[in-house]
Order: C-alpha cells, then structure tokens, then sequence
C-alpha cells in the first residue's frame, strides 16, 4: 500500500470526517492515479491515544418541577340538618413538599471523547432528564449544579455549535430519499467553504458509516407510503444530526422501538462515531448482552438518584459487594434493573444503594487521583489546553464543527450559522418544493376545491344584469366569493403542526435561523396561491359578467391573489400558536366567520355598534370584499336603477306598469324633478356609499390586504422564536 503526502494517525483509529473528506479530495486530484491510493478505514480502539482528549463532567445535578397540587370535592353534612350538604376543598397533601417533584437529585460523572456513557433505568427514573440536562434543554433558572467541558463551564451557545442531539422520536420528511435528506442536513450544517462535491463525498461516506447503503435511494415514507424499516430510519435520524461531526452527540432512547438486530447496529454506529473523536451520550431502557458489550460507561438512575456510576465491567464487583451478586449465566444489567425495581417496591427504597455507590465512588476517586499522580511523575505530558485551545485542536484535526459563537473567550473562527441567510432560504425552499413534489395530490385537492367553488358561483351567478337585484345577487357573489379565498386557506394549518417538532430539532442546535424558515415559506407559497388565483379569477370573472374589461379582470385577479396571501399567512401564523390539528380549525373557522360578519356585507359599517366599530377594521375579508365591490361599481355613468326600477323590492312591484309611471309623475310633481321611466335613479357610487365604503380607494383596500399578510409572517416568525425555546422550564 502506497499513500502519498499522508501522515496516518495510530492505527485502529476511526478517521475524523475531515481527514475522510481530505483523502477524497486527494483520490479524485486529477494530478494522481486513483490507482496509487488505498484507504483503510478501521474502527479499533477508542480516541484515547489523542493529546488532548475531551471531557464532559457534570457534577452535583438536580432539578426539581412544581407539581400542581390535587383538589377533591368532599360533601359534608352538617348535624342536625341531613338534607343540607356544604362542598369543602381539601388539598392533598401527601408531604410537606407535596407540590415539588425532584428529577434529578445530585447527579455526577463524567463522559470521555472516544466512549459511550449510557444512561439506564426504569421509565421514570430520570434518563430522559439527565440527557435533556446535560444538552442544555433546561432553563438555566432551573437546573443545579455544574456542567463543564475539559474543566471549562460551558456556553449555551457554543454547546449549540459542538453538540447534536437525536430526539427519541424519528422526525423525518416522509418523501425524501435518504440520500436527499442527509444532503439537506449537509447544506445546512457543512460551512459554505466546502464545495458541492466535498459536502456530497461526506454524505456518501456517512451513508456507508450508517449502513445505509441498500436503502439510500428509498424514501423516507409514513403510514400511506412504503419507505425504509425502523431501524434504518432511526440511522438516518442519527445521521442529520452527525453530518458536521459534532464533538458530543447526545441521544435520547436512539434504540427505542427496535428489535435487537436493528437496536445493536444503531449503537455499533453510535461506537464508531464515538470513536472518531466524539462524547456519545445516550439513555437506553434495557440494553442486550451485545449492546453492552459496545458501551464504555454507564449510569444507573432510580427515581432521579445514581444507584451506580462505572463501567459494565465493573456491575459484578459492585453488586457483589452490596450482597446481591449477579448470576455467571445472567445479562448484567438485566439483573441490575430487576434488582434496582425490587428495591424501589420495598420501604426503604433504593437508599442504602445509593449510599453503598456513594462509598464506592469515594474509593474509585482515591484511587484514580493516586493513579493520576503516578502518570505525572511518570510520563512527559503536554499541559493542559483551554476548551478554546482544544476545540481549536479539534477543528484543525478535520472535526467539521459548523460555527462557534463571536464571544473574546471562545474561537470565533466560524460563525454561529454555517451558511448566510440565502442559501438557508434557497436550501429549505428546494427541501420543501421537494417534499412536496411528490405529494401532488395535496395541492391538486386546494385546486380542485377552488375550481368547484369558482363553477358553482359562475353558474348560480350566470351574467348578472344590471339590476336592483343584480346588485344584491353582486353584492352576495363579491362576499361569498372573497370569504371562500380565506376559508380555502384552511389547508394550510397542518402544514408547519407537522413540521413543527422537524423545525424545533433543527434549529434547537443552529441549523438555520428562523428568519430564514420564515422567508422561505413564504416565498414558495406564492406560485401555488397565483395558480390558485388565476384559476378562480378566471373561472367567475367573465362568467358573472363583471365590469372592467381587461383592467377589472387583473384588479380582481391581484385582489384574489392578495386575498390568498392574507389568508395564507393568518392561517400560518395561527399554526405556530396552536399545536392541535382540529383545535386549529375550530380557530380557524372561528375566526373567519367572524371576519365575514363585520366585513360590512350583513351590516354597513354606519350601522355597526361603536363598541364593536374595531372589529370591522381588522376583518381580514373586509378589505377584499370593498376592494372588488368598488371596481364593479365606482363608473359614475353607470346605472343600476332607472324609473320604475325603484319600485322593486317592494310591495309596488307588483303593480301594473300603468300605475307605476303615474306614481312617477305624481313623484315628479311633488318633488319638481321630471322622472321618467328612462331617468338613472341609483349609480354605483351612490350604492358604494348605502354600503358605507367610502374611506378607502380600492387601491388602497388591495394594498391593505397586502400588508395583513406580511403583518401575520411577522407575527409567525415571533411566534417561532418565543415558542420554540425547546427547553424544560
């Protein structure tokens, strides 16, 4: 084997994704033979052989929840009058902190570069807490004690840049292939500075690391789409959040819902990542013999308490000499967890383990402290580095961290976000169009419902004449009309609820901002809603016989389109607020129905109480609806009623043609105006003000409708970034 200007690390050792990427970049160099390389990429040992290994400690933990205390309703009768019941509230108190529930309580250990520490024990132990605490997914308000990192407390937002965290759950766009969905992770989180192809070789090679391989041109799928098995799903989750090689990578439960084959092939990878030059942290409920065999550290919890803190190694030691020796032929932890549940059922509970694994770490810390000082009188160590120094270190060994804040104690030699605010956009806009590419029949559903609604309105309203009737029959149409652009809007709503806990995981650790989620959203929301405009102008403009010509079918179509706009980003923003599917178009229909009923269709702003005047001025159909109505009616030559058109309506309608023209001419006589049957009684205008709109230009109205939709992505992007803290309080 012949490798040219390489310098090996020991062997064994599993490459950092940096020195994988630069052995690409050199076998594709069009000055050497691919020929003359030969890469051997082993995993062996762990990265303990590096000079400055990383280190996460976290000491004395314990958080603490407030607990809403349980009111019963006791009926008491009072003596002497049994048919009289008083209704007393009695709290239930069970101890004197009966509404304080302690998670964690003083927990220490630490987790080394080049090991997994797992995390174990019964449902409600606290696994999840512990891992959620060291990710710094707890206000720091709340959280006690101390987390450090090479002896250095750690940022909030450096911890952000050098950490992932894989949630238990697999949140995953169902129509992307795993490939594609690793590549949008890479363009999210790999540094600009690293070009097309690098950014695809470090997918490829993190396919193979994953095992991924067979399944990397299948899709994702979801209930109603065949895609890849559990556990190659959970690989995949695994891998979007390890694409930049993040030092410590924390896991929640990643085995969770697998059967074992799949579960010891999930942790073989978390191994070899590990082994790169990683803290994997992770919680699991019950690991296999195989599973254990891979893990380095582990962490026993009982009710927020650590019952055992060590290696697998030592379980037998331990528990052997607490007087509960584990059988040769039992699985260690197995026999652990059992035990730890018998206890939690005694009286006593789990205290007198505790307190023995107190005393046992006591011992383990004299002895590693002696240990320490035989390495330093014995060997010629490098000093220590500052964290700044080693994460330094760590980059320029090939650890792809995306960014590091701009803090004078910190590096700052990439920033926060690994690409600018565009290429966020343009990525999460061609994920999106992607996605939803495949799933055409999402939108052919809002077209279609656009298109019956727009034929059922232009064949109930068939060219409407000009009309004291007509102009009612006008005035339903525009209302009706106007009113369905928004509830059509509806669709919306599931949208981001699905994407939500997608959107809360990638930018929990820096994927891209939250502006740029926003924006892109917006962005490719508009060729759907012109289409969708387009359609229903078209479809009733002409049909209803509307007025204008040329320049009122293009003011009707922008008012449309405005219309959707509005209704497209109210709906969006009201998504962000609620978190229920049903309970968001119970809003939303809610909402909108109140809209429609202060637009001024069934009441003219004039007759509107004062105390409810306000609400007019934020309907979101009003501004539309008065829009419309004044570009069907603002001709000030038109004429909706002559003569004895003003009769209709009435009981006078009913009249013979006779009388009424003599009821003109009494009327003309009266008021010493000559009104023949001929004379324009009513214009538009003259309608337009009977309406009450007469404040605003339709242009105004249309510009108006415009901005509701840019107030509401506003209101959105707030929404975002107050209620996805993604944090326990």
């Amino acid at each position: 084997m012949e490798l040219i200007d390489f310098n090996p690390r020991p062997r064994g050792l599993n490459p950092t994704l940096g020195e994988l990427l630069q052995w690409v970049g050199d076998a594709q160099s069009p000055d050497i033979s691919p020929h003359d390389h030969v890469l051997e990429l082993g995993y062996g040992c762990t990265s303990g052989t590096s000079s400055y290994p990383f280190v996460l400690s976290f000491t004395d933990l314990t958080y603490s929840v407030k607990v809403q205390r349980k009111m019963t309703l006791v009926p008491a009768c009072f003596k002497g009058k049994p048919n009289t019941a008083e209704v007393k509230l009695r709290m239930n108190n069970n101890s004197t902190n009966a509404n304080t529930k302690v998670l964690l309580n003083g927990i220490s250990g630490e987790a080394r570069e080049g090991e997994i520490m797992a995390v174990l024990g019964a449902s409600g132990s606290g696994k999840s807490t512990l891992i959620d605490a060291l990710a710094d997914r707890i206000a720091k308000d709340s959280l006690k004690g101390s987390i450090t990192l090479n002896g250095e407390a750690l940022n909030s937002r450096l911890l952000k840049v050098i950490s992932a965290y894989v949630m238990q759950d697999d949140l995953l766009f169902p129509m992307l292939t795993v490939e594609e969905t690793l590549m949008f992770s890479a363009e999210f989180r790999l540094p600009r500075r690293l070009s097309k192809s690098k950014k695809k070789a470090r997918v490829q090679a993190l396919i193979d690391q994953l095992g991924l391989r067979n399944a990397a041109n299948t899709v994702i799928g979801d209930e109603g789409h065949r895609g890849v098995s559990g556990g190659e799903r959970r690989r995949v989750s695994i891998g979007i959040d390890i694409i930049h090689d993040p030092i410590v990578l924390f896991l929640d439960e990643p085995t969770s819902g697998l059967d074992s084959t799949s579960a010891y092939m999930v942790v073989k990878v978390l191994q070899r990542i590990a082994q790169s030059g990683s803290i994997v942290v992770m919680s699991i409920h019950q690991p296999s013999y195989r599973i254990l065999s891979l893990m380095d550290r582990l962490i026993f919890l009982s009710h927020g308490q650590t019952v055992y803190s060590g290696s697998p190694a030592n379980l037998p030691v331990f528990f052997g000499e607490f007087g509960h020796p584990i059988p040769e032929t039992e699985n260690r932890t197995e026999f652990a967890l059992d035990l730890i549940r018998e206890l939690e059922e005694t009286p006593g509970g789990t205290k007198n383990l505790v307190e023995f694994n107190k005393s046992w770490q006591i011992t383990l810390d004299q002895q590693k402290q002696r240990e320490n000082q035989n390495n330093l009188i014995n060997s010629n160590c490098k000093p220590k580095l500052s964290l700044k120094d080693a994460i330094s270190a760590s980059i320029s060994r090939g650890k792809l961290v995306s960014g590091a804040p701009n803090d004078s104690n910190l590096s700052s030699s990439v920033p926060t976000f690994a690409n600018p605010s565009w290429i966020e956009i343009a990525v999460i806009s061609k994920r999106s169009l992607t996605n939803s590419r495949r799933m055409p029949e999402l939108f052919g559903i809002r077209l279609g419902a656009v298109l019956v609604t727009g034929i059922i309105l232009a064949t109930m309203f068939w060219h409407l004449d000009n009309s004291p009737k007509g102009i009612q029959e006008r005035l339903g149409f525009f209302a009706f009309a106007m009113s369905t652009t928004f509830y059509t809007c509806a669709e919306a709503i599931p949208v981001f609820l699905q994407e939500r806990y997608i959107f809360m995981r990638e930018t929990a650790y820096n994927a891209y901002r939250r502006s740029s989620y926003v924006l892109a959203h917006s962005l490719i929301s508009i060729p759907s809603l012109a289409f969708l405009s387009i359609a229903f102008a078209a479809t009733t403009f002409w049909a209803v016989g509307l007025a204008g010509g040329l320049h009122g079918f293009l003011f009707f179509f922008f008012t449309i389109f405005a219309a959707f706009w509005a209704g497209s980003s109210f709906v969006t923003f009201l998504s962000g607020v609620v978190t229920h599917v049903m309970l968001g178009y119970t809003v939303v229909v809610a909402v909108l129905a109140y809209f429609l009923l202060f637009s001024g269709f069934f009441i003219s702003r004039d007759r509107i109480p004062p105390y409810w005047l306000w609400f007019h001025y934020i309907s979101l159909v009003k501004y539309p609806y008065e829009g419309v109505l004044q570009n069907e009616l603002d001709d000030p030559i038109k004429c909706f009623v002559r003569g004895t058109q003003m009769f209709d309506n009435s009981p006078i309608e009913a009249f013979p043609v006779a009388m009424k023209l003599k009821l003109l001419k009494s009327m003309s006589t009266t008021l010493g105006v000559n009104i023949t049957a001929s004379t324009c009684v009513t214009t538009g205008m003259d309608i337009l003000k009977q309406q009450g709109i007469t404040d605003l230009s339709k242009w105004s109205c249309l510009w108006i409708t415009i901005a509701w939709g840019f107030f509401f992505r506003i209101l959105f992007y707030f929404t975002l970034l107050l209620g996805s803290k993604n944090k326990r309080r």
